[in-house]
């Protein structure tokens, strides 16, 4: 959940009263949200770099309140303060539409070529905008918590802010080589062209993190007003020459993204959370959609018993404007442009529950009765990692991705072979696909711990993932148990002796038929010779033997090494 840090002051400056901590933290409650951390600047570096460090900073209490990830309007100070104040019953604000005074409204043209990179973008004004210091610093915030959260870090949408009065329209949205793109970059004293833009800023410890984006492609998104002006380059940087502040009057606002649902919703939030501010409140061009749902709907799903107009009300409160329609217990609900997490009707019930307060919602015997139990699969691998460790094995826990190199090269395997479901875009090597089987991640644990005293005794009880075209993802789980024995000898004995305890454990006899036995088996991962299946039941769940030279040599180990892994499933 995103974490939003407002100053109690200017926050109950503009809720319009005080409140206790308990006052504010049972209001937070009421409304689905969470008071996380009363703190200050000061305490926070305190905390972080130490009592020196905080010597300076301000000591104004600030409330860090935990928001749900899809309640996009409640990442500021503006959105949380009218958020509240409808709940609370003391506003419903309705956005509007205003025409420039003066000339046609402003057009932003786009250009075919952003089709190769990034080809969409919105674009908005605000007129006559008054900033403070603190409008103009939660401005800013707002675009860094959106570039964090819906933007997805700017890989999906980018916001430009820029002062309307240093620039002209129509404006052009396009994409050139690098090197035909030169202008002054925002807080810098000279121009640069895109490409040396690049380099400039890989050590930049804020936009760095950036540059993979668009550093690969043949062309790079500018965006020129009708003077030859360069307002930004999304998504790294903007010009200087339109850069806001405290006195602009008029902001345009531009978003560029590969998702144009995203970039209308980033500036639907941008503009309705600081619309307020403008001359006239709330103006800006903006679509509210309808909905209507039935009374009993919501009835039944939250619990409660209430009349259609007391639900209509309650879900005003929620900021969606809402009435009785007369038709039976239908309601008809207005959904403004800043609830973009408003999808299904489900959305709308869950609202009307929160505006109730879950509190209020009378307990009932659940009308169909069930015992809880845990898992069987759960039950019996629990059972299995207690006596498991008694028999003087110690547990791992390994990653569930692994390389390709790991299941298959290094084992003596090809990877076509392997029934492996594959990442489509890894951020690393190491990380490449679904583990088919838990042997590598032991071999790499006993690896990284080769200075320990010998015997190495390992064992870990996961699921492998494997394709499986029966099942309705295509992939399956299976739940695994693997041991190996690393010591100067290869301790097969050690291995098959685990396995016998396994068996006793599980209550399953050493004979042909309804028993278990070992076979003869041919495995490049074992030595020739000294690998075995292990049959329960007629049914093949596994194989033990001694790895060969080559796969301890590959996972950069010395010594011998046995193991043993198999299906636990069957035993259920």
């Amino acid at each position: 959940m995103p974490t939003v840090g407002v100053k109690r002051d200017l926050l109950f400056k503009a809720l319009g009263r005080s409140y206790t901590d308990e006052e504010f933290d049972e209001l937070c409650f009421e409304f689905g949200l969470e008071l996380d951390e009363i703190t200050s600047e000061k305490e926070i570096i305190s905390r972080e770099q130490g009592d020196t460090k905080a010597s300076g900073a301000s000591d104004v209490i600030l409330y860090k309140i935990d928001v749900p990830a899809n309640r996009y309007d409640l990442l500021c100070l503006e959105g949380l303060v009218r958020g509240l104040q409808v709940f609370k019953n003391k506003c419903v604000p309705r956005y509007k539409r205003v025409s420039p005074l003066s000339g046609e409204p402003q057009k932003l043209i786009i250009t075919k070529e952003t089709e190769a990179v990034r080809p969409h973008a919105v674009a908005a004004v605000l007129r006559n905008i008054t900033f403070t210091q603190e409008r103009y610093d939660s401005f800013i915030e707002l675009q860094e918590k959106l570039h964090q959260n819906i933007c997805r870090k700017r890989s999906l949408v980018a916001i430009g802010t820029h002062d309307l009065d240093t620039i002209s329209g129509p404006f052009t949205y396009t994409a050139k080589r690098p090197g035909d793109i030169s202008f002054k970059p925002l807080n810098q004293t000279k121009e640069y062209t895109a490409t040396q833009l690049m380099s400039l800023y890989k050590t930049d410890s804020h936009l760095r993190h950036y540059l993979h984006i668009i550093e690969d492609k043949p062309v790079y998104p500018v965006i020129y007003d009708s003077n030859g002006v360069v307002l930004s380059m999304p998504p790294i940087i903007n010009g200087d020459h339109s850069k806001i502040s405290l006195k602009t009057k008029n902001v345009f606002i531009e978003c560029t993204a590969t998702d144009q649902t995203k970039a209308k919703t980033v500036l639907d939030m941008m503009v309705t959370m600081f619309s307020e501010y403008c001359a006239q409140p709330f103006t800006y061009e903006l679509a509210y959609r309808k909905e209507k749902l039935s009374g009993k709907f919501i009835n039944q799903k939250v619990g409660i018993n209430e009349s259609t107009e007391k639900i209509a009300h309650l879900l005003t409160r929620m900021c969606l404007l809402s009435q009785a329609t007369g038709a039976g217990d239908e309601i008809e609900v207005e959904i403004p442009p800043t609830r973009s997490d408003i999808i299904h009707a489900c959305d709308i019930m869950e609202d009307a529950a929160i505006a109730y307060g879950f509190n209020n919602i009378t307990r009932t015997t659940p009308r169909t009765y069930t015992v809880a139990n845990q898992f069987p699969l759960n039950k019996l691998t629990e059972l299995l990692r207690q006596d498991l460790a008694a028999a003087g094995f110690t547990e791992a826990l390994n990653f569930a991705l692994c390389s390709q190199e790991d299941i298959a090269e290094k084992l003596g395997k090809k990877i076509s072979e392997m029934r492996a479901v594959h990442i489509s875009n890894p951020k690393t090597a190491e990380f490449q696909v679904a583990r088919t089987t838990l042997l590598p991640g032991l071999l790499k644990t006993i690896a990284a711990n080769r200075k320990m005293p010998l015997p190495l005794k390992l064992f870990e009880i996961s699921d492998v993932v494997l394709k499986d075209e029966t099942k309705d993802v295509g992939a399956r789980n299976s739940r695994r148990f693997c041991a190996v024995y690393y010591n100067k000898s290869p301790g097969f004995e050690v291995i098959h002796g685990l396995l016998d305890r396994t068996m006793q454990l599980l209550e399953v006899k050493p004979a042909r038929g309804e028993g278990y036995h070992i076979q003869t088996a041919d495995d490049s991962t074992f030595f020739p010779g000294r690998c075995a299946d292990i049959f329960v039941r007629g049914k093949n769940v596994g194989r033990l033997g001694v790895l060969h030279p080559d796969v301890i040599n590959r996972f950069e180990l010395t010594m011998p090494c046995s193991a043993l892994e198999m299906d636990i499933e069957p035993f259920l």
